[in-house]
């Protein structure tokens, strides 16, 4: 279903509102790259995984054990819990960094340094979402 051409004004208005507030985030969900970066990671982490599980089953198979211990399976073991954070944190630093190049290469706004500096020296992440929250209601 189409959107009415009021609705249609109020998307862009929130568009441009959010370009103006961050434009490093606004860059880096329009751009797509988000997508086909995580989506590669998923695949790297998959292939990965198979190949700790193949190591897995060849480390039991085989009878190669120094010690008696089964070396190859604990190295598949390493190779799959490696695939797993690879799959759960891997994906959003390389995003966030593909983020970063692409608002470095658009010429993003630069912010002010002392707003820069407060969000280094204090206030985590529910200050500054509850910041921008006061913003937006006061500018209407």
């Amino acid at each position: 279903m189409p959107l009415s051409e009021h609705e249609q004004r109020m998307l862009e208005q929130i568009e441009s509102a959010l370009y103006a507030e961050d434009p490093k985030f606004a860059s880096s969900v329009r751009g797509g790259r988000l997508r086909t970066t995580t989506s590669r990671r998923r695949l790297q982490a998959a292939a990965l995984f198979v190949l700790g599980l193949v190591l897995l089953i060849a480390g039991i198979a085989i009878p190669v054990r120094p010690g008696g211990f089964p070396v190859i399976s604990l190295v598949g073991f390493i190779v799959m819990f490696g695939a797993g954070v690879l799959l759960l944190v891997g994906g959003s630093r390389a995003a966030a960094r593909a983020a970063d190049r692409e608002s470095g290469a658009a010429g993003g706004r630069a912010q002010p340094r002392g707003s820069r500096q407060q969000r280094r020296s204090g206030g985590g992440f529910s200050e500054r979402m509850e910041d921008r929250f006061r913003r937006r209601f006061e500018q209407d």
